[in-house]
């Protein structure tokens, strides 16, 4: 599979990646990557801000995720140089800045699913936490982690 391509077709142009903070984006342990959490920024800016269910709608919300999903795949695809090595992803761990009583978590991190999905095929199946929170760092609505298998 030409995972890269896969991206072009779904229209996605993957932006580049650099840690924003005292971390690195990608940890190798085995044939694990360690991806650590992703936001939605585009060009420098936060995507949504704001707690969901309140500032932020579900549809916003979800176009976040998606967001932080092209910002994961530019973290691998700079570490790794080549996405073609990933062989699945493993887990993915969300969290969703949310309102008080907002309970669509999982509808928000379907998105993000779906995106993997749509990328990897069979591969991009994961196990998966999708966890409401009250606030998040830069006041993301959405910040999403995974672990993937790579080829050795």
């Amino acid at each position: 599979m030409n995972t890269e391509k896969r991206i072009e077709e779904l229209g996605i142009k993957l932006p580049p990646s650099s840690p924003g903070a005292m971390y690195v984006p990608v940890k190798k342990l085995g044939s694990a990557l360690f991806i650590a959490g992703q936001v939605p920024f585009v060009n420098g800016e936060m995507t949504y801000p704001g707690k969901v269910g309140d500032t932020v709608t579900l549809e916003q919300a979800e176009e976040a995720a998606r967001i932080c999903i092209i910002n994961m795949l530019a973290a691998v695809k700079n570490y790794l140089g080549d996405l073609d090595k990933v062989k699945n992803v493993i887990k993915v761990q969300a969290f969703v800045n949310s309102k008080t009583g907002f309970m669509q978590q999982h509808i928000v991190v379907n998105a993000a699913s779906q995106l993997l999905y749509d990328v990897f095929g069979e591969a991009g199946r994961h196990a998966r936490t999708a966890v409401g929170t009250n606030q998040l760092p830069m006041d993301a609505p959405v910040e999403i982690e995974a672990i993937f298998e790579i080829e050795e």
